[in-house]
């Protein structure tokens, strides 16, 4: 699957403004999948999942940063999101489908950060962004 032009156009243009909250949406995204897939808490056994805690915070950065490479690198998600590939399937073995619950949970923070913003365009370009993004993560495991 890839990315229309205009798909290409409103993810980074989306991102633009997603950008000066990154921190907060990750986290937020993080939270949510917590609460909404509790099964998820799992990977994280050595985390205070509390909401707002330091580790969620530290580690809600770190997906919005990884999102932010994804963004930069449009045009060869693969190439920018190998390293964090190979770290989720052979060093953390990290379930395949917690990426798309994961996904799910960046749409609606992000919907609900930017309600005015996130048109049925967006919501269908950042879906399918997300599950290009999904798709790579997963691909070490084939």
């Amino acid at each position: 699957m890839s990315l229309t032009k205009a798909e290409r156009t409103i993810v980074a243009s989306m991102w633009g403004k997603i950008s000066t909250q990154a921190d907060s949406v990750g986290t937020e995204a993080l939270e949510r999948l917590f609460a909404s897939y509790p099964q998820t808490k799992t990977y994280f056994p050595h985390f205070d999942l509390h909401p707002g805690s330091a580790q969620l915070r530290t580690h809600g950065s770190k997906v919005a940063a990884a999102l932010g490479d994804a963004v930069k690198n449009i045009d060869n998600i693969s190439g920018a999101l190998s390293k964090l590939s190979e770290l989720h399937a052979y060093v953390l073995r990290v379930d395949p489908v917690n990426f798309k619950l994961l996904s799910h949970c960046l749409l609606v923070t992000v919907a609900s950060h930017f309600p005015a913003d996130f048109t049925a365009e967006a919501h269908e370009a950042w879906d399918k962004f997300l599950s290009v993004v999904s798709s790579v993560l997963t691909e070490k495991y084939r």
